[in-house]
């Protein structure tokens, strides 16, 4: 037996040492027996043999807290004997390397035959250090059955649907994909909690295509431009009929005063009055004119501009767009967004 001072262990697990377990020699069995230990059944003495001085060799890398020297033989020793107390060394070197998921498979290895092949003792340790690894990792249930649709998880395949998969996987933020030619992509991400389950369901739907219409912004605004341009022009026109009458009025006021004072009139203030409300009401006529003029340019051209644009897109994919007015001090406009 071997005790190693495993200082990533430590800082994990809060342990002082750790002691590596050692198989037990292959006693001979008896010609026409059976033996009675279920993980070397089928294990010639050869492979026994080989597989332990592969293992102390693992032991010694692992004694020099040489952990990736250390996985490397007892890997190698798995191949030639399965044995629960190679898959418990190689735990304890992976916790070393931050393998929470692996070190977590070869400890259920490790105590898979209960504490026959390693003794109580790391037996013990073995479900204890279990316990601890299992409070780093998440469980996944990803269920997808769509026939063909292939199954990812960042950027690794787990299968091609139909199926599911359960595993054990690191605590974190992971993305999820299931994708299939004709069918609109699923893709979810969460950030996977320590000690819990996370289930997911994947259903793909059929990507069709299809047209829409949209414009840039609703079609009543430059029709309120329009209108506008039209009030505006309409009270120019008011105000010039108003300067026409105001001016008719004076015209005729002087040729009633120039009848009766012998050809010469001197107007009154209401009289003048009439011709000052004509010169005031004519200017403004013209400026109305002109603003209900370029409004109603304004909403042409706006109305153009939002025309009904066609777009081409498949079943869930929306188009978005929007208007922000923008005032700067080089003048106001607009800021337009288009998003899909």
């Amino acid at each position: 037996m071997y005790t190693v001072k495993l200082v990533g262990f430590v800082a994990a697990l809060g342990l002082a040492t750790v002691s590596a377990a050692a198989p037990p020699a292959a006693p001979a069995a008896k010609a026409g027996s059976v033996d009675d230990r279920p993980w070397a059944r089928g294990v010639s003495q050869e492979r026994q043999h080989a597989a332990l001085l592969l293992f102390r060799e693992g032991n010694a890398a692992l004694k020099e807290s040489l952990f990736l020297k250390a996985t490397q033989k007892y890997r190698e020793a798995l191949k030639e004997w399965d044995h629960p107390a190679v898959h418990y060394n190689l735990a304890l070197a992976l916790v070393n390397l931050d393998q929470p998921v692996e070190t977590y498979e070869h400890l259920e290895a490790a105590l898979k035959y209960g504490a026959a092949p390693l003794d109580s003792d790391k037996f013990d340790q073995a479900r204890r250090y279990k316990s601890l690894v299992e409070k780093q990792l998440a469980r996944i249930d990803v269920v997808c059955n769509e026939p063909g649709a292939l199954v990812k998880m960042d950027g690794v395949t787990l299968f091609t649907a139909p199926g599911s998969h359960k595993a054990l996987i690191r605590a974190g933020p992971h993305t999820i994909i299931a994708a299939k030619e004709g069918f609109i992509t699923v893709e979810e991400s969460k950030v996977l909690p320590a000690g819990m389950e996370s289930k997911f369901d994947l259903k793909l739907d059929v990507a069709s295509a299809k047209t829409v219409y949209k414009t840039l912004w609703p079609s009543y605004v430059q029709w309120l431009v329009i209108g506008g341009g039209v009030a505006l022009a309409g009270t120019g026109l008011a105000m010039h009929l108003a300067a026409g009458g105001s001016y008719d009025a004076y015209d005729a006021d002087i040729a009633s005063c120039a009848s009766t004072g012998g050809g010469f009139c001197q107007p009154s203030g209401a009289i003048v009055s009439r011709k000052q409300a004509g010169d005031t009401l004519q200017p403004l006529a013209f400026v109305f004119y002109g603003l209900g003029g370029a409004a109603i340019v304004t909403g042409a051209i706006l109305a153009y501009i939002n025309r009904p644009i066609a777009y081409t897109v498949t079943t869930g994919t929306e188009v978005k767009a929007s208007l922000w007015p923008s005032v700067s001090p080089d003048g106001v406009g607009a800021r337009f967004h288009l998003a899909f």
